[in-house]
């Protein structure tokens, strides 16, 4: 019979225990910064209205990235490419019942259909934060400061990554200042956020395509190198100087070459770079003042971020921050020295377990040397060997497999010795 091999699907990821271990790192990091902060996990479905991410996500999304499929009723599905509709849909369907602000977070998968690379895959991982129902400035800055906090909790310093922040409303008044019609406003925008994919040469050519004529490209790229006039928007003045009292300031810079391609954002924007510039952005939001609106809500303003799990493990393995962790739970294998004390290992094993101790117990009767192998390869800690000496005694031998030590202790006496 011919084997049939099969391999992940392009873009995917299979989870090993090793990996595991490093996602639950990675996502116990991102659960404990977002409720320290006060917020709430939350999920919502996978599969969700095409018409959804239509309303608001922008043209590239919807129509060049997002796994569409119809189902056996004729509508249109889309696998969720991204969180914030599906939280302004939630929001605006029991708006009336929550407290706001509404203070939230969610971490799963979300699927694009993109050209895989480092740190971007097709099925990923994503950490969606938000606060919803508050205009004030503040709340931009408490979003940016979680940010903050994540990368000092992951060792990554200032000097390592920046978040930069810019205010499209600011932008906006710029670009009319040099004659660009309101209705070419987001155009613009998005050429804006694909100059980083583009060379100078190739961004200059594409301008005219979209109606710049050669005084404005002049004075756009001006107004993109200019790093000194976010004192001209009040919102951003009060973003930096909440920052600072929150002591975060020194991971933020204004830069006006960052406004976010997604068509929802209508306020001030950020995302977080590496300061090699090796990756794109590591995470990335904004203000998004009409979205609940859009899917049929009330008016409420929010703002959020979202950090996808691939792009942060490329970034900590770049700068040697990938913590030492081991996949095994297990803190004691109880060995089995012969079949008829099998009941004998089986009962130690459950004592353990019943006092709160990961515990492994061996289910064959192989030589002690094999046991100990199996207890070396997967990194427990203890091995409790118990012998007919060690029967007739009512205690066990416990290994230290680290120091190879070992001691006696009497079998009542072998939970609290791990407490």
């Amino acid at each position: 019979m011919t084997k049939l091999k099969f391999q992940p699907v392009k873009g995917t990821r299979d989870f090993y225990p090793e990996q595991m271990a490093f996602r639950n790192w990675l996502f116990g990091k991102m659960r404990e910064v977002s409720k320290r902060f006060g917020y709430q996990e939350y999920e919502g479905p996978i599969l969700e209205p095409l018409e959804l991410y239509a309303a608001k996500s922008g043209e590239e999304l919807v129509k060049k990235q997002t796994f569409v499929l119809t189902d056996r009723g004729g509508r249109k599905l889309a696998l969720r490419p991204e969180m914030t509709p599906t939280l302004a849909r939630m929001v605006a369907q029991k708006q009336a019942e929550l407290p706001k602000p509404i203070r939230w977070f969610s971490i799963g998968p979300r699927f694009r259909y993109e050209q895989p690379q480092k740190g971007r895959l097709r099925e990923f991982y994503q950490w969606d934060i938000d606060i919803l129902g508050s205009q004030a400035p503040e709340a931009d800055a408490e979003i940016i400061a979680i940010a903050a906090e994540f990368f000092k909790s992951l060792g990554l310093s200032p000097k390592e990554v920046k978040i930069k922040v810019n205010d499209r409303k600011l932008i906006e008044q710029k670009l009319s200042f040099i004659e660009i019609p309101k209705t070419k406003i987001q155009e613009v925008f998005r050429a804006i956020d694909k100059k980083e994919k583009m060379t100078d040469g190739e961004w200059k050519d594409w301008l005219p395509e979209i109606g710049l004529n050669k005084l404005q490209i002049k004075d756009l790229e001006g107004i993109l190198k200019d790093k000194d006039f976010s004192r001209e928007s009040e919102e951003l003045t009060r973003i930096f100087s909440t920052l600072s009292d929150l002591g975060v300031s020194e991971y933020v810079e204004f830069d006006p070459n960052i406004v976010r391609g997604l068509d929802y954002y209508t306020g001030v924007v950020f995302e977080a770079q590496d300061k090699e510039g090796k990756f794109r952005a590591i995470l990335g939001g904004g203000r998004y003042d009409n979205l609940v609106e859009i899917v049929g809500g009330p008016k409420l303003g929010g703002v959020g971020f979202a950090a996808g799990d691939a792009v942060v493990e490329e970034v900590l393995k770049e700068y040697k921050k990938i913590p030492l962790l081991s996949p095994t739970p297990t803190k004691v294998l109880v060995t089995l020295f012969d079949e008829a004390f099998f009941r004998d290992s089986l009962l130690i094993a459950e004592k353990l377990r019943d006092g709160g101790i990961a515990t492994e117990s061996y289910l064959e009767v192989v030589k002690l040397d094999k046991q100990l192998k199996y207890a070396n390869q997967k990194g427990i800690p203890y091995v409790v060997i118990l012998g007919p000496d060690e029967i007739k005694k009512n205690e066990v031998t416990l290994k230290n497999m680290e120091t190879g030590d070992q001691e006696k202790i009497p079998q009542s006496k072998l939970s609290d010795y791990f407490k």
